[in-house]
């Protein structure tokens, strides 16, 4: 698979979430044009509105180093539960501003694999045009 290496990434950031709640672990690793790659896990918290998922977490981090948009190749969404991963609507719409709307973001359970954009996934998204 071509994004093999960001998708092993993304199941390695997986061992270090924090989920004694839920008991659903999520990995994700953003891979930049560069070669830098940013991985996340998500982190619960018994007030549940303070967690923060594993794809949020590592786009987060890629942006805090400065990288932008343009400079992210791919994302890679995984979890160990019984279907793929599916980022939930809040992260839908962070990555619909944080990345190119043709952006592969690869999601996986480590049995099965799709590669999506956030426009299939989010197709009428709301963004800063409708701030204007």
């Amino acid at each position: 698979m071509e994004y093999q290496n960001v998708l092993d990434e993304a199941f390695e950031a997986m061992k270090n979430a924090y989920a004694p709640y839920s008991n659903y672990h999520v990995g994700a690793c953003v891979l930049c044009k560069d070669g830098k790659t940013f991985k996340g896990a998500n982190i619960e918290n018994a007030a549940y509105g303070a967690a923060n998922c594993g794809e949020r977490s590592a786009i987060f981090g890629a942006y805090s180093y400065g990288y932008r948009k343009d400079d992210i190749e791919a994302i890679a969404i995984v979890t160990d539960g019984g279907r793929i991963a599916a980022p939930c609507g809040i992260c839908r719409q962070v990555l619909s501003e944080l990345l190119n709307q043709d952006t592969p973001i690869i999601l996986s359970n480590g049995q099965d694999t799709e590669i999506k954009t956030i426009r299939e996934l989010l197709p009428m998204q709301f963004t800063s045009e409708d701030l204007q």
